[in-house]
């Protein structure tokens, strides 16, 4: 039987998709960053060279040079600028010009923007504005000499044309970015998935491995007391049905499995002589059978893996009134899988053949049940288990002791191994 836990690979696909979503949200931010990185650098490069054409041809820039520097203006903002100003070298606005119908574009501007100090050379800001990518910078204009003649401040807007190839540039380089991020996570989801599969192995080894120890370990004491170990395999097949009719969770259906094949292992540090004493025990004897269930505890709380059976083997032999033992506990102050085990033990016990007595009539041990119902017995649990009794003792009792043990055994590997 291949042992594959059922949502293992829902988890593998969902965390991968997950780390993809991740992984592509981070890295697109990156490749945006850089890409508005490089389109900042090549329209601040192009802004520039603009600016250089409209400069290169300004001898001085003064109060006395207005009406030469206007008719340079209306010339320069037929191209892609659409605002510019020119500051004398004591940085006072000389000209200030817009294109044509157009209003002051840098009111569109982000606030912080819309002024730029001369002085603050070099100073260049880049804003999407109403689907437009506006460039504002401010440059030194300088002559052949180096000497600085003034400063002129403009505002560039970049053509259909560049923007689109912009705009291709940057969706080519996410859509990348996207495929390398998805790719990268198929191949780890591949990955992930042969080391996750060679772990589930190993691990429904190991799981395998532990539940036969429990049926031998189990089965092992139940011989002690009888000559077939049938009896474990019978509760084990009663808890489950019990566990299913109650819709336990499966941590608690799982405990309730595992203490009914360990609630006797206690029995292994008990005399064969008082164990098999086909007649009525002595006080002594009796303390000394009563002392299975410590010894029981014993055993199973030195194995985390069979320590969630510890509340069937302790307290199976309480009773719902407090007369049990060994703690003399009452109602609901007794875990749920040992008041639900006491009904199942008891049935199986009554309707067994052992070495001391024989079985009983499915109607006469009912009728023992129900004569304990509210002292010995949860009355609610009573109630479940006797609509599931009949039909299961029928099933149970025209099994053989060995196709019992691999109806048992494939329940248990379902629940154990396929369970969530």
């Amino acid at each position: 039987m291949k042992i594959v836990p059922a949502n293992v690979n829902r988890t593998v696909i969902t965390r991968v998709a997950v780390a993809w979503a991740a992984l592509s949200l981070l890295a697109s931010a990156g490749m945006f960053y850089v890409e508005l990185g490089r389109v900042n650098r090549m329209v601040f490069g192009l802004t520039t060279n603009e600016t250089k054409r409209f400069t290169e041809h300004i001898e001085a820039i003064g109060p006395e040079h207005v009406g030469v520097l206007e008719t340079q203006a209306d010339e320069f903002l037929r191209g892609d600028f659409i605002s510019l100003r020119l500051y004398g070298v004591d940085k006072k606005k000389i000209l200030e010009a817009f294109d044509a119908g157009m209003e002051d574009p840098r009111r569109r501007l982000p606030e912080h923007v819309h002024d730029l100090a001369p002085g603050e050379t070099d100073h260049h800001h880049m804003s999407w504005v109403d689907g437009r990518l506006l460039m504002q910078v401010l440059l030194p204009v300088a002559g052949n000499n180096g000497v600085v003649r003034g400063y002129f401040e403009g505002v560039y807007a970049v053509n259909a044309g560049t923007l689109g190839d912009i705009k291709a540039g940057m969706t080519a380089g996410l859509a990348l970015t996207l495929g390398i991020v998805l790719v990268t996570a198929v191949v780890l989801y591949s990955v992930i998935a042969v080391l996750n599969r060679s772990l589930i192995g190993l691990s429904a080894d190991l799981l395998k491995s532990n539940i036969e120890l429990m049926e031998v370990l189990g089965s092992a004491i139940a011989l002690r007391d009888s000559d077939t170990d049938a009896h474990n395999y019978r509760v084990t097949a009663y808890a489950m049905e019990m566990g299913r009719a109650l819709q336990l969770p499966a941590r608690q259906l799982r405990d309730l499995i595992a203490g009914a094949f360990l609630h006797d292992a206690g029995k292994i540090g008990v005399s064969d002589t008082i164990l098999l004493k086909p007649g009525p025990l002595t006080p002594a004897e009796m303390e000394s059978i009563r002392r299975h269930v410590s010894l029981g505890v014993g055993i199973v709380a030195n194995s985390s893996w069979l320590r969630g059976a510890r509340d069937v083997v302790e307290f199976h032999h309480e009773k719902f009134d407090g007369s049990g033992y060994l703690k003399g506990l009452a109602n609901g102050a007794i875990p749920l899988g040992a008041r639900i085990f006491a009904i199942i033990d008891v049935f199986d016990a009554l309707t067994s053949r052992r070495p001391y007595k024989e079985p009983l009539a499915f109607d006469e041990a009912i009728a023992i049940l129900e004569r304990d119902r509210g002292t010995h017995f949860d009355p609610p649990l009573l109630d479940v288990f006797r609509g599931i009794a009949a039909e299961l003792h029928g099933r149970v009792s025209a099994c053989d002791d060995a196709a019992l043990r691999r109806i048992v055994r494939s329940r248990v590997a379902e629940y154990f191994l396929l369970a969530d």
